[in-house]
């Protein structure tokens, strides 16, 4: 090869080579970073690559790669991608005028659904939140969502699906019907077993199990599952290497399902000492939901919600709440769940505040929306840190989350996901 020749093939290798460096690595210097695990550091830079994070610490002591793009967010802090532990994705509503969110629900069929829903999934990141544990949808509309994300088709959060809730027949008798119940109706537990085995087969990460009665207007918490279905669904859930988290509006199910092998409590109600004990001796995670009725009470309008209504859900919120200090004070491990629905997608992280009201410090509240919700995942060593190894999950918020957590709920002005900046309010 004549000598230019070479020359040129160098210098062209070189540019691949730095196009391609600048392409995946990014350094992201903060003014001050909290780690998620009770680390700060002040002037601190994050070099992330591929997706992963590849080094944190001080800018002292932090090389920067050559020909790595450089982000200056020196005016934020930086904490952990933030993970909702309850949410409905798919449960989107286009405010269609005369319309409301429950009767449009089902209506506009699965494409255009998983399609539209990307507006819940923008607005999720736009708090901070880049992982959604997403329990229960019809149609496994979470799973096509979540595959469509991971693949790039969608922008959204990471999504941990649970397909179909469980749930008892619900539906009035029809002589000569010739439809099939929805893809979650099981009774017994043969019902159950069969029903958790098709979630999984769909791809479900998660079984969802409605073992009490409650959910929007409905505030009451009437147990619907015997201790033995639950343990069959359980028992499917882990045999499988998955996980499952059992509804329960009032505290009748909460034992049979801490004793079935339960790895989430949602919502609950009305607990006594003894059963707060068993949970935090279980190890169980609880996640209490005490704003998503708040929600509802403020969208009254749009669910059409009237006077009474609006009480019990008031009610209901009162005696959750006392549920939620009974479980502080008993060390329980908590989770920050939204349960969002329809337009309580961009309400993701309210419910922090009550955890602080409840008794807990800034600093407690955020790892319920990072470490917790990681530790209840089982990616521990992956997500709810900013960390060597972590995938680079990293939000940047305006003033400091450890002294007021409004500035977490109220103040999010980056996020960047799987090492992507995908919401840029710095401008």
């Amino acid at each position: 090869m004549h000598k230019y020749c070479k020359i040129f093939a160098t210098l062209a290798l070189a540019t691949i080579i730095n196009t391609t460096v600048s392409a995946q690595v990014k350094a992201i210097h903060f003014g001050k970073l909290v780690d998620g695990r009770g680390k700060v550091i002040t002037n601190a830079v994050v070099i992330t690559k591929a997706g992963r994070i590849i080094a944190v610490g001080e800018e002292k002591d932090v090389t920067v790669p050559a020909g790595a793009e450089i982000i200056n967010l020196q005016h934020y802090t930086a904490i952990p991608g933030l993970i909702d532990a309850h949410t409905h994705i798919t449960y989107y509503w286009d405010k269609t005028p005369g319309s409301n969110p429950w009767t449009q629900y089902g209506t506009l069929g699965q494409a255009v659904t998983v399609v539209l829903a990307q507006e819940n999934a923008r607005r999720a990141l736009e708090t901070g939140v880049t992982t959604v544990r997403d329990l229960g949808c019809n149609d496994y509309m979470d799973i096509a969502m979540r595959d469509l994300i991971n693949r790039g088709a969608l922008v959204g959060p990471r999504i941990f699906a649970a397909g179909w809730g469980l749930h008892i027949t619900n539906t009035t008798y029809t002589y000569g019907l010739t439809s099939r119940p929805d893809g979650g109706t099981a009774d017994g537990i043969a019902e159950v077993q069969r029903v958790a085995r098709q979630n999984i087969a769909a791809g479900a990460d998660w079984i969802k199990m409605y073992a009490s009665t409650g959910s929007d207007k409905d505030v009451t918490g009437f147990q619907t599952y015997t201790y033995e279905e639950m343990k069959a669904a359980a028992d499917v859930a882990h045999m499988a290497g998955k996980r499952i988290a059992i509804h329960t509006y009032g505290p009748g199910a909460v034992n049979d399902a801490i004793r079935a092998g339960a790895n989430t409590i949602e919502h609950t109600t009305d607990v006594d000492d003894s059963t707060i004990v068993n949970m935090a001796k279980s190890g169980i995670t609880y996640v209490p939901t005490v704003d998503h009725n708040r929600y509802y009470i403020a969208h009254k309008d749009e669910y059409g919600y009237d006077s009474t209504a609006v009480a019990g859900m008031n009610n209901y919120i009162t005696r959750n709440f006392e549920t939620l200090k009974k479980a502080i004070k008993a060390k329980v491990r908590i989770a920050m769940g939204s349960d969002a629905v329809f337009s309580g997608f961009g309400e993701n992280t309210y419910e922090l505040e009550w955890f602080i009201k409840a008794g807990m410090t800034p600093e407690e509240a955020l790892k319920t929306a990072t470490v917790n919700g990681a530790e209840m995942l089982g990616k521990e060593k992956e997500l709810g840190t900013i960390g060597v190894g972590y995938f680079a999950d990293i939000v940047a918020v305006d003033g400091d989350p450890l002294k007021d957590i409004n500035v977490v709920i109220h103040n999010v002005k980056w996020v960047m996901k799987d090492g992507k900046v995908v919401v840029d309010k710095t401008k």
